[in-house]
């Protein structure tokens, strides 16, 4: 299908869409997709071996890698709805999407990403009952509150999302089909309807300030109360493990908030696309990855469990 331009005669609705994505090389789009595979598989991997190891092992049965299970299983179909289609863009000459498939593509990428936020909250609360109250912290985190608090995560997630995106197939499309980035972002997406968005765009920017604010308070004030109780600790080898496992933290949810309110909370005056691509990544690709690794797999307890495991499996 032909991008559109205004010169166009006939005015039919759009009825699929082009990603430009990076604009790249053809070696270059080939060494791109090669590092993008490579960090998907690994992504994968990662994910599926922390709910694995939550899911079949006794002892992971706890508050704490119920919420990492269940983050796991955010980020596994966080990068299933976006990785597939950009690594098939980077080696086919066909870009299309059509415009079902973008609109899925988008409210799941926003869905999952918004489950996310309030999901980390959630996690940090845990975290700080499990520092700040250890004598209280089975009788407060007890399983149906547990349960509870992750089904307010994905609730929460579904209703702050499904207004916008139902008011989307409201929309006309009939001009260009021109989507420049590498996923259809809701923004970019959007703005190429014929009808006027800027109630959409307003919601959209309301909407995702809530959840990105009140998220963001909820875990800065919980670390905040989780350092200042392991500065007033003892110095002993279980403050440095606790302070090293929270400046973990500290860093994975910074990277996740830090590229949201960049691209979706502040403003995209004199932003170029390129550097909102950059930023994009982050979230799609980066973060992902690196979840596992600093939530879980960095664990002693973890890390002794797979070993047991593959220890146990090797063939004589």
């Amino acid at each position: 299908m032909r991008p559109r331009n205004h010169n166009d005669t006939d005015m039919e609705q759009v009825t699929e869409f082009i990603l430009i994505g990076f604009q790249l090389s053809r070696s270059l789009e080939i060494f791109v997709f090669a590092v993008l595979l490579v960090i998907f598989l690994l992504t994968l991997a990662g994910n599926f071996t922390i709910i694995l190891l939550v899911g079949f092992n006794q002892c992971f049965h706890t508050p704490m890698y119920f919420f990492l299970c269940n983050l796991s299983l955010l980020e596994v179909l966080f990068v299933l709805s976006i990785t597939p289609k950009m690594l098939m863009n980077l080696i086919s000459r066909n870009k299309a999407i059509s415009f079902q498939a973008c609109a899925a593509q988008c409210y799941f990428y926003f869905f999952l990403g918004t489950t996310e936020f309030i999901l980390i909250a959630v996690m940090s609360f845990d975290r700080y009952v499990a520092i700040c109250h250890p004598l209280r912290y089975t009788i407060i985190m007890n399983g149906c509150l547990c349960i509870c608090l992750v089904l307010f995560c994905w609730i929460g997630g579904l209703l702050s999302t499904i207004v916008s995106f139902c008011l989307i197939f409201q929309l006309s499309f009939c001009d260009s089909n021109l989507i420049d980035h590498f996923f259809c972002d809701y923004g970019p997406m959007i703005t190429l309807s014929c009808n006027d968005v800027h109630f959409l765009l307003s919601l959209a920017s309301i909407l995702s300030s809530v959840v990105l604010l009140s998220s963001l308070s909820v875990t800065a004030i919980s670390y905040l109360y989780i350092i200042v109780t392991i500065l007033c600790m003892n110095p002993t080898k279980g403050q440095k493990k606790a302070y090293s496992t929270c400046a973990s933290h500290i860093m994975a949810a910074s990277i996740f908030y830090g590229s949201a309110i960049f691209m979706y909370s502040l403003s995209n005056e004199g932003r170029s696309r390129d550097v909102q691509k950059a930023v994009a990544i982050l979230t799609a690709v980066v973060t992902p990855l690196l979840n596992p690794f600093i939530y879980t797999l960095r664990n002693e307890k973890v890390k002794e469990t797979i070993k047991d495991f593959l220890k146990r499996r090797k063939i004589p």
